[in-house]
């Protein structure tokens, strides 16, 4: 909900006092100094009010009651850790006069922390502990104490995972749940995580867990004026969205990410408002000279021995193509799943982004044009269908959270095919139409857009392309124990005139007029705003809530097909004797191999011979 009192705030930012003037000459933010430190024109500050009523229907803020709400589970979120960390004192023979001072406290970051949350987005936080409370305790004694909850629904711990957490529902809202041990006797409500030393003795996954915090906290201690900073973060994260380009885990740039390039840009325009903002962001990094690192501030001078970024040292930092590195020590690469494809499509937004900017600029349209969504389905004329199903939802929601973290490594496949010269995937998931199966839920379909070396007489098979991220997917399911019957994934080659095969009319012929009039009208269907939700929204590993559109018609995929072949003609494509080859049947059987290996290794010896 925009305030009177942000509207004051942004009409302040006209007329600052010399004592202002001078304070912003002397600090300066980030690697360089300032490009412009240019003051907001009337028509700066005209525009950004557009921009803020734009906005509006796309539910990027939150009313008060609803701010309140989320305050209010905090903070019996945090009561319920001092709780439990009594408790567990209490059991370890501590007096009780001391267990009463040991602390304990919630801390949030991500996009709740810096302010930019959505409508219904969950809370990303971080439980910190003294040091006689272990892991093990917080997965164990927290977790059945958090069971005893009324208001605490969809439990689930994954404590295996890269970062460790527990996920919930706390009286609607849907809460990430990470846990850090510090090695301190107490935590005190006043601890503030930016001090370097806190990290000192303490595990990877420790510090893993707060490096979410430490980063949050630094962007927003390195942006010149956070409200503005707010304001055009919440705009480039919806023309993300909203362009496909939203999605860290297949290989785009997820919400810290783009945090920090915006941050970068309120950095080289310290005085700049939102509107100026979102122009400049575009003008930056349309034409950054990747691979280029983009950093906040110097890295940090601290040796912990703790693994950072540094491509003179290590010899893999050197080939990550789009760096943009977090400000907190130890940093790190945030955008290490970049690929080819991936980068040459962000590219390709970047300059468009600038386009409509410089139409916006000159008052040829309006912000509604940002934020109109390109037609996918009608962009290439070759796809690849990539189908995930299960037996029940609580298996699809897995098996589909595992497939989704290794659809990069597919993209990646592709780009190294000699013939395909982009591999586009679309982070949107969409419901198999017409399941085989009434009893198990619907599929997930993931499309991929291929585009082609122009050449004629060509013959492609992606046999072994889709075969070794098949078994790469397996081998995975296998190692963490994931793999269950009904588990099933399967790759076809759909022309794009067949795709209405598969997906329903209104996907395949949207009218961009008619969806930017019921923007303008507050009117946007929920076909729009709920369906097509992306699953890297709610979670930038990709294992988070999952929200499928809903088909009504297609061909079911066949399981006993021996080979999906298409031949393409000149009527499809502008590349004549052209064909596409998939061989099901070797790829099944492969799989089916990499199974009976992996059984056979986890038999006693005697068994086996």
């Amino acid at each position: 909900m925009w305030t009177q009192q942000q509207q004051q705030q942004l009409q302040q930012q006209q007329r600052p006092t010399e004592q202002q003037k001078k304070d912003e000459a002397a600090r300066t933010l980030g690697m360089t100094s300032a490009i412009s430190s240019a003051l907001p024109k009337p028509i700066d500050i005209q525009r950004t009010q557009e921009l803020m009523e734009a906005l509006k229907p796309f539910n990027v803020t939150e009313s008060d009651a609803e701010l309140s709400h989320r305050m209010e589970i905090l903070s019996k979120l945090n009561q319920l850790v001092k709780e439990w960390i009594y408790e567990v004192s209490i059991n370890r023979n501590m007096p009780g006069n001391v267990a009463e001072h040991v602390g304990g406290k919630i801390y949030t970051f991500g996009s709740y922390r810096l302010g930019v949350h959505h409508k219904g987005a969950d809370i990303d936080a971080l439980c910190v502990a003294p040091r006689h409370i272990d892991r093990s305790d917080y997965f164990t004694s927290f977790f059945e104490k958090l069971k005893t909850v009324p208001e605490v629904t969809e439990l689930r711990a994954v404590e295996e995972a890269f970062v460790p957490v527990i996920k919930m529902n706390f009286d609607g809202i849907e809460i990430d749940l990470l846990f850090a041990r510090l090695a301190l006797k107490e935590i005190p409500d006043s601890m503030d995580l930016r001090d370097d030393m806190l990290l000192k003795n303490l595990d990877q996954k420790c510090v893993r867990s707060l490096n979410g915090c430490r980063v949050t906290d630094e962007i927003l201690r390195l942006v010149p004026n956070i409200e503005n900073f707010r304001l055009a973060l919440r705009t480039i994260k919806l023309w993300a969205k909203k362009h496909g380009i939203y999605s860290n885990v297949l290989g785009y740039l997820g919400g810290v990410s783009w945090a920090m390039l915006v941050a970068r840009t309120c950095q080289l325009y310290p005085n700049a408002v939102a509107a100026t903002l979102i122009h400049k962001f575009f003008m930056v990094f349309s034409k950054w000279q990747w691979p280029q690192p983009v950093l906040l501030k110097p890295p940090d001078n601290v040796n912990l021995g703790f693994p950072v970024w540094d491509p003179r040292v290590n010899v893999a930092d050197r080939y990550h193509l789009m760096p943009i590195i977090t400000p907190a020590y130890p940093q790190q690469n945030s955008t290490f799943n970049v690929s080819i494809s991936t980068r040459t499509i962000m590219q390709e937004e970047f300059k468009n982004g600038l386009s409509i900017t410089e139409e916006i600029e000159l008052g040829k349209c309006t912000w509604d044009k940002l934020f109109e969504a390109p037609n996918f389905f009608n962009k290439y004329k070759h796809y690849i269908i990539l189908l995930a199903a299960a037996n029940t939802p609580e298996d699809q929601l897995e098996w589909c959270g595992l497939i989704e973290s290794k659809v990069r490594f597919l993209i990646g496949n592709l780009e190294r095919n000699q013939h395909i010269s982009l591999a586009h995937v679309n982070p949107e998931t969409f419901s198999e139409m017409n399941p085989t199966d009434d009893k198990a839920p619907p599929g997930t379909m993931w499309f991929i857009g291929l585009e082609f070396q122009k050449s004629e007489n060509l013959n492609i098979d992606l046999t072994y392309d889709i075969q070794s991220f098949t078994t790469t997917v397996h081998r995975q399911a296998l190692q963490i124990k994931l793999l269950k019957d009904g588990m099933r994934m399967e790759a076809k080659h759909v022309k794009k005139k067949n795709l209405s095969e598969h997906l329903p009319q209104y996907l395949l012929k949207k009218d961009k007029k008619i969806n930017s009039t019921e923007k303008r009208n507050g009117t946007t269907s929920d076909r729009t705003s709920t369906e097509r939700k992306r699953r890297s929204d709610s979670n930038m590993e990709g294992g988070g809530k999952r929200t499928r559109v809903n088909s009504t018609e297609t061909n079911s995929v066949n399981d006993e097909s021996s080979a999906t072949y298409a031949a393409l003609n000149n009527t499809d494509d502008s590349m004549s004797n052209i064909s596409l080859e998939l061989n099901e049947k070797k790829t099944a059987e492969a799989v089916e191999l990499l199974k009976a290996n992996e059984i056979q290794k986890s038999l006693p010896e005697e068994v086996v011979t």
